[in-house]
């Protein structure tokens, strides 16, 4: 197998399906007999290999059974997917991995840890990157700690304005799909998800507060994320941390309370409905 060198791949679904298909060759198998052994469909075999889907963990675990090679080409996928993320962002993500707590304040989005597949690529197709589902994954891999299992998974706190639930991403079929999504995550006991109403901020706007997040361990100070354009950056300063503490603290507070967030979420879906 060809290592994954220090410098991202021009398409990590086409790397891996190459991985693949070098493979199957090299144990004598045709797709349709590889295929049988995966226990996956000759026709998601052949998109794979060709380097039109990146293949899901699923279908790396499978490759890995039927190699012998253990965890192989899930690490390998894993990789690749990393690569995905802007080198900027990786810092904050490696963070994030280890979290307990992930606490997130957005004025016009569905945070990353929040979002659907369809929601995700709408937003990022709109930078027209040439590996547009290779960013998707990426982003769709990073909620994996909300549902690990070997340690507890992490708890999310969302903070949103009303108009992060307004605006419209994609086409309607998306927004629905995606408030649905976040009201299944408000009523997950872990979680807590609160909205912002229009005209709710008493002392102000909250506009004011750019998109930001918080990062609590079982071990080690808590961190800061401020998202930015072009890139954003990771506070680990103490001082700087608790500033980020406080202004999340009175977001949380001009925000109504968690049990109100499902209603608030169904007055929003009636205008996706059509």
């Amino acid at each position: 197998m060809s290592e994954v060198g220090g410098g991202s791949p021009a398409n990590a679904a086409e790397y891996f399906g190459n991985e693949v298909k070098a493979l199957r060759e090299a144990l004598g198998m045709s797709q349709a007999e590889f295929a049988k052994e995966l226990k996956y469909g000759a026709a998601q075999v052949c998109k794979v290999e060709g380097g039109q889907v990146l293949a899901s963990e699923s279908f790396a675990m499978a490759v890995d059974r039927v190699a012998g090679t253990p965890g192989v080409y899930v690490r390998l996928r894993a990789r690749l997917v990393s690569l995905g993320h802007p080198d900027w962002f990786l810092p904050y993500v490696t963070l994030e991995e280890k979290a307990t707590w992930v606490r997130i304040f957005h004025p016009q989005l569905v945070p990353g840890l929040a979002q659907t597949p369809e929601y995700a690529r709408a937003v990022l197709r709109t930078g027209r990157p040439e590996n547009l589902e290779e960013l998707v994954a990426a982003r769709m891999s990073r909620q994996k700690i909300l549902r690990r299992t070997h340690k507890p998974p992490a708890r999310l706190w969302l903070v949103l304005n009303e108009a992060a639930l307004r605006t419209k991403v994609g086409d309607s079929m998306v927004m629905r799909g995606q408030l649905e999504h976040l009201r299944a995550l408000a009523e997950v006991p872990r979680h807590r998800v609160q909205i912002i109403p229009d005209g709710g901020w008493d002392h102000g706007s909250p506009s004011v507060f750019g998109p930001f997040g918080l990062l609590s361990f079982d071990d080690g100070p808590d961190a800061a994320h401020v998202d930015g354009f072009p890139r954003g950056y990771v506070l680990l300063e103490p001082d700087h941390v608790r500033e980020a503490e406080e202004a999340y603290d009175l977001l949380t507070a001009a925000a109504a309370p968690p049990g109100k967030t499902a209603d608030l979420i169904n007055s929003v879906l009636k205008d996706f409905r059509s």
